[in-house]
This record gives C-alpha cells, structure tokens and sequence, in this order.
C-alpha cells in the first residue's frame, strides 16, 4: 500500500486554502463535513482557511460562474482545492460544470488542487448508467489533468487510471465527521449488562432489505444468551423503520431507530457501542461510517479484504467474504461475549484514528501534499 508519512516534511507551506464545494447534499452533506474537519484542522496550524460553494443548483450554472468569477479576485495567492464528487457538480450524474469552473479559476492563475471523494465511476448498471460512468471517468481524467495536485481517498495503487509519474498526486484517507471525545474514550461508556451493537447509516433500496436481513441473522446467532440492544442511527434508518421492525419481531432483542441525528449524538451514540457491523457492501477506504466507528473506539465487523479496505483494516476490523452473515453472527457473538478481544480490538481502532484518521494527521498530509513542486502535465 502507499506509505503515509506521518508528518509534513520541509518545504514552502501554504498559507491560505479555499475548499471550493458544488451543490450541497441532503440531508447530511459529508464533503461539507470533511471541509469544516479540515478546516479547522489547518487553522490550528496557522493555515487561513475558508469553505466557498459554487451554488449553481440554486443559481443556475451562468449566475454561479458569473459569481465565482468576482469572488475568485480576492484569492490571489491561495490554493484553491475543488472537492469533487459527480452529484456535488451535476443534477443526474454528468459533471461537465465542473470544468468550466476549473477554466474559470485557471483564467485567474490561480493553484489548484482536487479532492477526489470518488476516483471512479458512480454511473449504474443499465445502459444510461453505463455511458454515464464512462462520462465520468472522462471527467475524473480531465480534472487530473488540469489540477496542480490531487489528492485521493483511496489507495493509488487502487486507482487502474493514474499514469506510471504519480508526483502530483497523494493518497490521504479521510477523517470521521464526528467530534472529538470530549472524554477518553474508554471513560465515555455507559456500564450496562445489555450489549449494544450500532448500524450506521443504511443503502437506499434495493440493497437495503440485503443490509437488514443481514444484520437480523448475524444478531440473531449472537442474541443466543445475550443482552443486546442494537441502534440504527444515520441516513437510512428512518425509512427502513418498518422493515427493521418486520425483521427483528420475532426476536427478544432491543430495537432502536433513531435516523439523522447531529454529529455529537452520532458521536455519544457510537461511544455507548460495543461493537459495529458495516454491511453496506465491501468495506473500502472511503467508509465514512466504519471510519466515525474507528474514531469512537470502536471494534467492527463488516465485509471485505483487508488489502482492498486499507488503511481501515489496521483498525480492530474483521472482515468476511460478503453476504456471509452466518460468519458475521458468529464472530458478532465472539467479540460481544469475550471483553478482553473486545477491548483488544478497541484499543487496535484508537491506534489507526491516532496514525491515520484524526484531522491533524490528515492536515499535516494535505500541507505536505500542497508544498510539493508541481508541474502539470
């Protein structure tokens, strides 16, 4: 995997960055998320630091160019790192706005970077969703190409697209949008003989029924014997209430579904876990949820590889092949009833948040990455 220094090396740090974002999501918008983190994070280093959107959803395309354009004057001198997702810069999934906004930052000379919270096609299955794909990884390649720096969210050596001279771009994993523990995290806890095992965030259909039959059968082997009490919390949960309630009736478990939640209650709800299952298909770097159970203290258990989930698999993650819920109920019940694994795996997940995840960590390697010399070619 790529190596992740762990501290920004010498260099011409810069001194100011704007995080540009695209339309905003609801109802909870990560990238924002990520951006406030990060902010905040670079402040503390002395980094001024502001978050400007191009709201052309609202505005529509003219106006917000129109718009950036006037604004843009005022940062001569910044780096400005454009946050891309394909949904975050179009309505149905074909960004071509957001090379114009490139081309309007590059008329003004300024440096640009981009965060790619998706290095590959999002387009679907069907036909549309095929050609849609292949306009976004048409996209993904130009923004690459017309960017001083790139940073990604997944490993490079994930990334089947990137040219063999690789200078310009980085690797940095993304943080939890939660809070820091205003306690250590293992004070946080609320003693209990009930065992509480947290979901959060679940798909939309048609993977959502999958998501909960899954968790039903793993908490259905590991109940046998056990006090548990398992939470829903996140985008998802609200609308899954009826199939959750169908699947867990027959059962003596605890049932909570508390949908979208602000960050403090996710982050409280999370720190009174014992464990987390993450079910929504294989496990991969750009897991926010896993990623928010990691910054908690959290052991997790979800699908995947630990090549392919890297650098979540450093973590106290144990990862199976996918849909195996037999597998994940039984090692569910493992962790739940042995305290010492669990908290060998707790502390292995305060580990990775202090090596990979926490904002610091990731601001030292943003500077890095921006302080490098860049030539595009």
């Amino acid at each position: 995997m790529d190596a992740l220094a762990s501290k920004p090396k010498a260099g011409i740090y810069p001194k100011r960055l704007v995080l540009l974002l695209g339309k905003r999501d609801t109802p909870a918008d990560g990238v924002q998320d990520y951006c406030e983190f990060l902010a905040q994070a670079l402040q503390r280093r002395g980094i001024e630091t502001e978050i400007a959107r191009v709201a052309w959803d609202s505005e529509g395309w003219m106006h917000a160019l129109q718009k950036l354009w006037r604004q843009s004057a005022t940062w001569d001198g910044a780096w400005i790192v454009l946050q891309y997702t394909a949904l975050s810069w179009s309505r149905r999934g074909f960004p071509l706005g957001v090379l114009a906004v490139l081309r309007n930052l590059r008329r003004r000379k300024l440096r640009c970077a981009a965060v790619f919270h998706e290095s590959r096609r999002q387009g679907g299955s069907k036909w549309i969703g095929r050609v849609r794909g292949l306009f976004q990884n048409w996209i993904i390649r130009r923004i690459y190409s017309e960017t001083d720096a790139a940073i990604f969210a997944d490993a490079l050596d994930t990334i089947d697209w990137l040219p063999n001279d690789r200078a310009r771009a980085a690797f940095i994993p993304i943080g939890a949008n939660l809070p820091e523990p205003q306690t250590p995290i293992e004070a946080s806890k609320v003693k209990t003989e009930t065992r509480a095992v947290a979901i959060y965030c679940l798909s939309d259909p048609p993977n959502l029924s999958k998501e909960v039959d899954d968790i039903s059968h793993a908490v259905r082997i590991a109940a046998n014997g056990t006090k548990l009490r398992v939470v829903f919390v996140g985008r998802g949960t609200t609308e899954a209430r009826q199939e959750i309630k169908r699947a867990f009736d027959s059962t003596l478990v605890e049932v909570s579904v508390l949908g979208v939640r602000d960050a403090p209650e996710v982050r409280d709800v999370l720190l009174n876990s014992d464990v987390m299952l993450c079910v929504r298909g294989v496990m991969h770097p750009r897991r926010g949820s896993a990623i928010a159970g990691i910054a908690c203290g959290l052991p997790i258990l979800g699908y995947g590889t630990n090549e392919t989930a890297f650098p979540i698999s450093e973590a106290g993650v144990r990862l199976f092949p996918y849909r195996d819920a037999e597998t994940l109920g039984k090692n569910l019940a493992q962790v739940l009833n042995d305290a010492r694994l669990r908290e060998q795996l707790s502390a292995a997940s305060r580990a990775a948040q202090e090596k990979f995840f926490s904002w610091d960590v990731i601001a030292d390697r943003m500077i890095e990455a921006l302080s490098r010399p860049h030539e595009r070619v």
